[in-house]
């Protein structure tokens, strides 16, 4: 009786040993749980068409900060993949070839998700889109606009966009567009429509009613203002950041931002450096011109800066686009070794931007976006391999797993709902 008494009290004492919960998780293990829980979704993602060939093409862990190998290996699961066109002359000339641009990225994109790449990526419409992807393994792809000019003054093309998958667009660029005033305006007080032009506020009838949604990162304060008023839903700003942080014209000022919450849209907060911490920046963009100019030689290429790009020719500009990765990632690891190096701006400073922003206009109104492939990426965040230093951050920071799958983009894909309800609704 006492040997089965000792037997049951084994039993219990080994059930209960069963029962007791692992060793707490580590931080680390944590944020790691966490990113691999929660739709990681970075808004925008520079392309160049001579990367979506048959024979070089994001497959490939080509040199270029998002690719298929480096998406896996940082886990980010969603990259909106951007039809970018620079600001050119307001004519027809102007108008066509940049429309013949931008054609040729829907095609690069659409060519990636449905002939080189199916089983790795696939192109999404709809929030449930994102969520069904993601969930069979497939990388996820979606497709904004940047600058609306390549429209020309045929408003019909919004509809086409949409139809080729365009999912957000800005009205403006770097210069002001047949749409709308660019925040570039401020260096010289010179506006061409103060805010929008009729063109440009007939856009945004339009992309209410075809379900793009509205972003204002590029255009100009006032032009957001109207855009506000008159949009029917949400709008975004797909890469800025806090002015008041940053006193740079690409990021959004407070008024902006709680005008931006009480319209119910969203900001990404952008891993820019200069528009997250401009002395930082000043400081190790003075050190690094150099660094890069030594890189540049010693890998036979031409080098520009980036505050030339708008002078250059097309030609240069494809060259610098193209070189741009090359250059920054050799002189980056010539830095490295550099021990008067300034420090970089970092994963921290892209934070402290999330930070003030959900403090001021909450947790539901803020994202997160990189611009790389497009003079984006961080210390810490310099491709889409080291994705998860940004999620560890934020578990530093205390953020909870429900407000880092907002952050992520639960609230950008709140935002896409409720434009495509309006769309759905109205016609």
């Amino acid at each position: 009786m006492k040997y089965f008494y000792l037997l049951c009290c084994i039993s219990v004492f080994v059930g209960c040993a069963e029962k007791q919960p692992n060793k707490a998780e580590t931080l680390e293990e944590k944020a790691q749980r966490i990113h691999d829980t929660v739709i990681t979704i970075d808004t925008h993602d520079d392309i160049n068409v001579n990367n979506f060939t048959d024979s070089i093409n994001y497959t490939q862990n080509l040199n270029t900060q998002v690719n298929l190998p480096k998406m896996k290996e940082g886990g980010l699961d969603v990259a909106w993949f951007i039809v970018y066109t620079g600001q050119d002359t307001l004519s027809v000339e102007g108008y066509a070839a940049a429309s013949e641009n931008a054609i040729s990225k829907f095609e690069a994109i659409h060519k990636l998700c449905e002939e080189i790449a199916p089983d790795e990526i696939e192109l999404a419409l709809t929030s449930e889109d994102v969520r069904r992807i993601a969930a069979s393994g497939k990388k996820v792809a979606m497709i904004g606009v940047e600058n609306a000019y390549p429209i020309g003054e045929d408003l019909s093309k919004i509809e086409e966009y949409q139809r080729r998958g365009a999912r957000y667009m800005s009205l403006a660029h770097n210069g002001h567009s047949q749409f709308s005033d660019s925040n570039t305006g401020e260096k010289d007080s010179i506006w061409l429509h103060n805010g929008l032009s009729e063109l440009g506020k007939q856009a945004i009838a339009e992309m209410n009613r075809v379900g793009i949604m509205i972003d204002i990162s590029h255009p100009s304060k006032e032009a957001m203002l109207q855009m506000v008023e008159l949009s029917k839903v949400p709008i975004i700003a797909s890469h800025s950041s806090a002015r008041a942080l940053c006193d740079h014209s690409r990021n959004l000022d407070d008024e902006q931002l709680l005008l931006l919450k009480e319209n119910g849209g969203v900001v990404q907060t952008v891993a820019f450096s200069s528009y997250l911490n401009t002395e930082k920046d000043e400081a190790r963009s003075a050190y690094m011109k150099g660094i890069y100019e030594e890189a540049a030689d010693s890998l036979g290429l031409n080098w520009y800066e980036r505050s030339q790009f708008g002078s250059l020719t097309k030609e240069q500009q494809d060259e610098f686009m193209e070189n741009y990765p090359k250059v920054t990632q050799l002189g980056d690891e010539i830095a490295a070794t550099k021990s008067d190096a300034p420090p970089a701006v970092n994963v921290s400073d892209l934070v402290d931007h999330i930070d003030y922003m959900v403090k001021l206009i909450g947790i539901d109104h803020v994202g997160i976006s990189s611009d790389f492939d497009g003079g984006g990426g961080i210390e810490g965040w310099s491709d889409a391999s080291e994705t998860f230093n940004v999620t560890l951050e934020l578990v530093k920071r205390g953020y909870t797993e429900e407000e880092i799958a907002k952050l992520w983009g639960g609230n950008l894909l709140r935002v896409l709902d409720e434009v495509q309800a309006y769309a759905n609704a109205i016609n």
